[in-house]
């Protein structure tokens, strides 16, 4: 080996190692993490994985208790109904989450064992090239590399990489491959997630309680907080009415989203952009909520119309039943924004 590619080598070992030292006496204590190599039960890995698919951690820790304790094995979801799954995924978001682990749960049941290698991870429902690298690490302490966005922060400042993220990826990969510790995959994996979330933050980072503060080119640069480069998506507004339609005996109609789509296998108030037929001497309450998806953000304005025949599909529930149905977070924001105390036609 040319002495400058071994001396860099040598860096770049130390500096994982410097990062495995931090991690040991100052990483998080989560619900689904051990520390000192993979967790001993692959699946408590599977389901915080889907879980953090675009959560942040300290959303996701009330609800990976919840679900544990309704499904504390692989063969308890794999069992389970979709629809309680749902319901024990509700408030969380993404439910195409809760059902693609529903399948994935399935599919492992089925096989008879968790696929350790790529190829076969992939192969199971809802995970793609990240939730792969990360399941694999940290269940199995194979030598794969985990990318977030923590990380690629992590990278961007440690090398002051200022161009924008879609045209460096393969750079980024690269030198977080390099740095990747072999022997400790998965404290490895931990460690720098851990190092972009307490240290190395969007805002305000630590730069002198960071463990690789001596080998970060962008240390005390001005335009440090402005690394990693990267264009947010502008979200687009979508306006639409949604109907709280009551009968004589003071249920509400509601009904079950089909199988295809965001939100699918929920239930809802019925809503559309137009008002259709059978919304017709519907009631403007004057009440609006908002909720933000992926790329759009949505509004809806709260209609009341009071019916015992409603022309669509659908069935009445009690209010107090609705704790038997998984509903959207959007459409429990609908339902309290009507509710709340001090109206007084509640």
């Amino acid at each position: 080996m040319d002495k400058v590619p071994f001396l860099r080598y040598i860096g770049v070992m130390k500096q994982s190692k410097l990062l495995l030292e931090w991690y040991k006496n100052f990483g998080r204590d989560l619900p689904w993490r051990v520390k000192g190599g993979a967790h001993p039960d692959p699946y408590v890995i599977l389901v915080s994985e889907f879980m953090l698919q675009q959560t942040t951690v300290k959303t996701v820790i009330p609800y990976f208790a919840r679900f544990m304790r309704r499904f504390p094995t692989l063969q308890d979801l794999a069992a389970a109904d979709i629809e309680d799954v749902y319901l024990f995924w509700q408030g969380l978001g993404y439910y195409t989450r809760a059902k693609s682990l529903h399948a994935t749960a399935q599919m492992i049941m089925e096989r008879g064992s968790f696929p350790q290698d790529r190829k076969g991870v992939l192969k199971l429902k809802g995970i793609g090239n990240y939730t792969a690298s990360s399941f694999l690490a940290l269940a199995f302490n194979l030598p794969e590399t985990v990318i977030d966005g923590n990380v690629i922060r992590v990278i961007c400042r440690l090398y002051n990489l200022t161009s924008p993220i879609d045209e460096i990826m393969p750079i980024i990969q690269d030198k977080a491959t390099a740095l990747t510790d072999k022997e400790n995959p998965a404290d490895y994996a931990s460690a720098i997630m851990d190092l972009g979330a307490m240290i190395c933050t969007p805002k305000n980072p630590q730069c002198l309680l960071c463990p690789w503060k001596s080998f970060c080119k962008s240390k005390d640069l001005p335009h440090l907080e402005s690394i990693p480069q990267k264009s947010k998506p502008e979200k687009k507004a979508k306006n639409a009415f949604v109907y709280l339609i009551i009968n004589s005996n003071g249920e509400l109609f509601i009904r079950k989203r089909s199988e295809k789509g965001l939100l699918s296998g929920l239930y809802e108030f019925p809503w559309s952009e137009t008002p259709p037929e059978f919304a017709q001497g519907a009631k403007d309450t004057g009440l609006e909520v908002s909720h933000i998806f992926t790329h759009i953000k949505l509004n809806l304005k709260i209609q009341a119309l009071y019916l015992d025949d409603v022309q669509t599909d659908g069935f009445f529930a009690k209010p107090d039943d609705f704790k038997n149905y998984p509903f959207s977070t959007l459409m429990s924001k609908v339902y309290k924004a009507y509710a709340r105390p001090e109206r007084g036609d509640k």
